[in-house]
């Protein structure tokens, strides 16, 4: 199946935090973190609330807390964690630790479950930069479904998304892939993204579904971007809230290069011309 919806991205940009003076190969020092910067991530409603709480969820669904990564904050120091060496010189810094992407992704699956727990949910997994994620997020659910009294049956299925060349985008994205959405009549539909931009593709990809009448359909995704040309669309589930930058790792790739990378980072301006198709 094959469908072609317009749509408009851009590259990205975001926060950083609270690191040790420690300088990677091929880096810049970066001045000290104020005390504001130091706080570190900060709680946010994904409806554009206050900053300054401690995430957590919030009553109904659709309106929770999301783990909100500020402008001012500084990227954690590459030479603070374990990389594939192929990489060196190529990453600006660790914006988001995988230790933290993997706790959080766990909250994420509570959340679900309180919601929508002992439901036959079918799960659409927008690859490719959504698997790792997806897999995560299905593996807590499962946990989570066996040792408690909540039961959901679960069958994933996947699409991919073709917009991105190189950081910018092609002006027209493509869903490949999938069973006939025809499937997914009166069914209860979870959609796992990597990344929501503007949101003018989950909206696409949301009518494209819609048009198959599902009994309900919901969206996670792990990264929510701020950027200037949104046109408002959150996800029910938002995993962290970022800045307007480019990032890879944990999936997320720049032309097929850094998924095997488990850190969320800012590839710098030499890895993008070194990876540039």
């Amino acid at each position: 199946m094959s469908i072609v919806l317009d749509m408009i991205e851009t590259s990205s940009e975001i926060p950083r935090a609270q690191h040790a003076h420690i300088q990677p190969a091929g880096s810049r020092v970066r001045p000290s973190p104020s005390g504001e910067q130091a706080a570190g991530l900060r709680g946010s409603q994904t409806g554009g609330g206050r900053e300054g709480r401690a995430p957590g969820p919030r009553s109904g669904s659709g309106n929770r807390v999301s783990d909100r990564i500020t402008d001012d904050w500084p990227g954690y120091d590459l030479n603070l964690f374990t990389y594939p060496q192929h990489y060196y010189g190529d990453l600006e810094y660790v914006l988001i630790p995988h230790g933290i992407v993997v706790d959080r992704t766990e909250r994420l699956a509570k959340d679900i479950m309180k919601d929508i727990g002992n439901c036959d949910i079918m799960v659409l997994c927008v690859l490719k930069g959504g698997y790792k994620f997806c897999a995560d997020l299905v593996e807590h659910l499962k946990n989570i479904s066996r040792n408690s009294d909540q039961f959901v049956s679960m069958k994933v299925d996947f699409i991919r998304l073709k917009s991105y060349k190189n950081d910018q985008s092609m002006g027209e994205m493509q869903i490949i892939g999938g069973n006939d959405l025809s499937t997914l009549a009166g069914k209860n539909v979870l959609i796992v993204e990597d990344v929501v931009g503007t949101g003018r593709t989950m909206k696409a990809l949301l009518g494209s579904i819609e048009k198959y009448k599902p009994n309900m359909i919901k969206v996670a995704s792990l990264l929510v971007k701020r950027r200037p040309r949104s046109d408002g669309f959150r996800p029910d589930y938002v995993g962290f809230e970022i800045p307007d930058l480019f990032v890879v790792g944990y999936a997320l790739d720049y032309n097929e290069y850094f998924r095997d990378l488990n850190h969320i980072c800012v590839i710098n301006e030499h890895g993008k011309e070194k990876y540039r198709v």
